[in-house]
């Protein structure tokens, strides 16, 4: 494997194709990894920005008309609406993530952009809640894949110690769909009504619309620039393409080529860093999916207007979007997780704790900030604890959905936690993400010490036996059971 110390390059008088996979220097794996990001990194930010807006934007129209024309405000229907959503997304991530596997990422996540797109675009002609239902599940069906399938496509690009950053920035998206998602749904609301006379698009049915379209025309356009694999990136030279390669295949021990078997499956849930991450995945998501649907009711409960409510969403996604970005990068910088994921619920903690005692719109609306910041980073941060500790690539094709879909859960709670009756000062939806974020801090801290422990048990040869009576190639399958992988803490 290269080291930094390696000064290797191109070798005069030796024939090309030796040149081609003579070993690297760091120099030039920064430059491959360079021009992966730009290539890779903002296409998946934003596609995953789509999806994110498209699946909140309910939160937006809900308070321009959404409630009242379809008559959501009787009883729970909207919290139906959003948990059916929820339901169906959970089912299809691990298969998703499979077929993905098997598919690539290059057409199969661009498929995915432009079916949640159609069913946003197509929510904009619904006149009945159960209408609204349907297609609140067929996005489900689309969106499910794109977070968890997102993560693994990074993840066949990035070794361990990279991922987090890239992770953490795609996942930011979702922040910034917030930030976007208010300031889209203020202003397209604001669009004349137009369409056929049995059909007229106004307000909230502008939101759907326009967002589902531009949704399709960049799912549609995605695959030119998305590469299959590192060595099929048309962005590097055929050195660049091995080394691209090659130093995924030292890390991992196994091809990326690896197709996914029975016993990938079962080793994935079998991961105890697995579970304590999708628990994480589960606690942090019924605060930033609470967060991302209630917000603008929150904040227009405290009492402001609606298009005033909308835009004051804008800065708080901003500024925990920020804030997302730079904790994973601080995070792949020293090669810590879990302290990261703990350090920030004390901000969740006292942000929630606000919210529920607090007194004041001045008081409540900061406490908003806090929330968001403290939550926000936790989502890319358990993904890539869980994908870091999850060797090799089909092993972290079933891991990454299965975090995903044990986490998903903490979605539907979420839109149960904040009911009309408990509205305005929403008491037990405070509560209830307050007792999620202790959770986090004693998940965050028993994940640290677990993979600490584990790491000491390999180092002192505890876990040696595994490797009795195996191939070379029943070794190298062994995946993070190997006594020589070390987890990351």
């Amino acid at each position: 494997m290269s080291t930094k110390d390696e000064k290797h390059d191109y070798v005069e008088g030796v024939p090309e194709s030796d040149n081609e996979t003579a070993p690297w220097t760091e120099a030039e794996e920064a430059t491959v990894r360079r021009k992966l990001d730009f290539q890779i990194v903002p296409l998946v930010t934003f596609l995953y920005l789509l999806c994110f807006l498209d699946r909140a934007n309910i939160g937006n129209a809900r308070i321009l008309g959404l409630e009242r024309d379809l008559e959501l405000q009787y009883g729970y229907r909207f919290n139906i609406a959003t948990s059916i959503f929820y339901i169906i997304y959970l089912t299809v991530e691990v298969p998703s993530n499979i077929l993905l596997k098997r598919i690539g990422g290059r057409f199969y996540i661009p498929a995915l952009v432009v079916g949640f797109g159609l069913m946003s675009l197509c929510t904009a002609f619904v006149h009945t809640f159960s209408q609204l239902c349907a297609l609140r599940a067929l996005l489900g069906i689309f969106e499910g894949g794109a977070m968890p399938g997102i993560a693994f496509y990074l993840s066949s690009f990035y070794k361990r110690e990279e991922l987090y950053f890239r992770v953490g920035i795609y996942v930011s998206a979702a922040s910034m769909a917030g930030a976007f998602g208010g300031l889209l749904a203020a202003g397209l609301s604001q669009i004349p009504a137009w369409g056929v006379a049995s059909m007229r698009i106004a307000e909230w049915r502008n939101i759907f619309f326009f967002e589902g379209l531009i949704t399709m025309i960049a799912g549609c356009l995605a695959p030119i620039l998305l590469p299959q694999t590192p060595g099929s990136s048309k962005r590097l030279t055929e050195r660049e393409k091995y080394i691209a390669t090659e130093r995924l295949v030292r890390e991992f021990r196994v091809h990326a080529s690896e197709q996914v078997k029975p016993r990938h499956v079962k080793r994935a849930m079998l991961n105890i860093n697995n579970y304590i991450c999708a628990a994480g995945f589960f606690c942090i998501n019924i605060s930033v999916q609470g967060l991302s649907v209630f917000m603008p009711t929150i904040i227009r409960d405290l009492g402001y207007t609606s298009i005033t409510a909308q835009l004051y969403t804008v800065p708080v996604y901003v500024l925990a979007s920020l804030v997302a970005i730079a904790v994973s990068f601080a995070s792949d910088w020293t090669g810590k997780r879990g302290i990261f994921l703990a350090g920030f619920t004390i901000l969740g903690i006292t942000g929630f704790s606000m919210l529920r005692w607090g007194s004041g719109t001045s008081v409540k609306y900061a406490a908003v900030y806090l929330s968001a910041i403290g939550v926000f980073p936790g989502g890319p941060g358990f993904l890539s604890w869980g994908l870091n500790n999850a060797s090799g690539p089909a092993i972290r094709a079933v891991a990454s959905g299965w975090i995903v879909t044990l986490g998903t859960m903490g979605g539907i709670l979420a839109v149960w936690a904040y009911l009309p009756n408990d509205g305005p000062n929403f008491p037990i939806g405070h509560s209830i993400n307050l007792t999620a974020q202790f959770i986090v801090l004693a998940l965050s801290i028993g994940g640290i010490l677990y993979c600490l422990w584990e790491n000491k048990v390999r180092a002192r040869g505890g876990r040696d036996h595994r490797l009795t009576g195996l191939t070379e190639a029943e070794q190298a399958d062994l995946g993070y059971r190997h006594p020589e992988f070390r987890y990351i803490a």
